[in-house]
């Protein structure tokens, strides 16, 4: 196998690492992941801090001892999806090869994956957040009060300073937009994820971040492969789903990760299936949301 296959596999992983931030609708979600150690697998680490609380101060021994506690507690990835492609030796040469690996690798991230973990993320948060969450089909009479309730819902619980997302199903925005009052007190901020930093509307200060209906369902259903009628893979909504109108949170409450694991490339040659490029892809995804952010989150499901 030439050496370089080493190099094709590291430069097609860093691209789609990159891309599945920018592209995705919720790759905000992965810079809360910051201090979360991955070494591969489906395995990360978690740092949990604790510490002791306020005591009395005494006048005579001064200052009461408190205490920190630093630990890491470790978690797995609940999501390992997969597949490969074959790119015939006739059509791609070594000279080639990146570019065409990457376009289909950057068409499968954009068409397959980025939708599913879309889907998977905001169907997670949904029933997480369950006991928080409001049920209410929206109307043009009143979707702009029932989005102004359930940001001041969440304020009230995390305080006016604290940063806040709405995650609106394409649907209901589009709805929301054709309605005077919103066009009237809508204003437009930066909103940065990955390097990509985009102008978004916001209704009270909470930027309102567009997501295509069919990545809002309260349920999916991840095809194995091997159960008949799902041998093309990908998702769909579960016979029980529900339409996801938004989800309001604080920024910092979600905390998504996205893992490719090392790609494997072999050439022509060393493959012996077919006279063929083979691309192995394989990744691990995650959500989870943090303890003391589980009761600041309203997620608003339709009736």
């Amino acid at each position: 196998m030439p050496l370089n296959t080493l190099e094709y596999a590291q430069i097609l992983q860093t691209k789609l690492d990159q891309k599945m931030v920018e592209a995705s609708t919720s790759g905000w979600m992965e810079a809360n992941a910051g201090q979360v150690i991955y070494n591969g697998g489906r395995e990360v680490k978690v740092p949990v801090m604790d510490l002791t609380g306020l005591k009395d101060y005494d006048r005579d021994d001064g200052y009461p001892k408190g205490s920190v506690t630093l630990s890491y507690q470790t978690l797995t990835m609940g999501m390992d999806r997969g597949t490969s492609f074959q790119l015939d030796a006739m059509d791609v040469n070594e000279s080639n090869f990146i570019a065409s690996a990457t376009t289909v690798s950057g068409e499968f991230q954009r068409t397959q994956v980025v939708p599913e973990v879309d889907a998977y993320r905001y169907s997670r948060i949904a029933a997480l957040a369950e006991g928080t969450g409001i049920t209410y089909t929206p109307s043009k009479t009143d979707v702009y009060d029932a989005l102004v309730d359930d940001i001041a819902f969440v304020r009230n619980l995390v305080g006016e300073t604290e940063p806040l997302v709405c995650c609106i199903s394409g649907t209901v925005k589009a709805q929301l937009e054709k309605l005077e009052i919103f066009r009237k007190t809508v204003d437009v901020t930066n909103f940065t994820q990955g390097s990509i930093s985009t102008k978004v509307k916001t209704v009270n200060d909470v930027p309102l971040l567009a997501v295509p209906s069919a990545r809002m369902k309260t349920s999916y259903v991840f095809a194995d492969g091997k159960t008949e009628g799902e041998e093309t893979g990908g998702f769909k909504a579960g016979t029980e789903a529900k339409d996801i109108n938004w989800i309001i949170m604080p920024k910092k409450a979600p905390v998504a990760i996205s893992r490719q694991d090392k790609m494997k490339i072999f050439d022509p040659q060393t493959y012996q299936k077919a006279d063929a490029w083979f691309i192995g892809y394989r990744k691990y995804h995650e959500l989870w949301i943090l303890k003391n952010q589980l009761g600041n989150i309203r997620p608003n499901i339709a009736g």
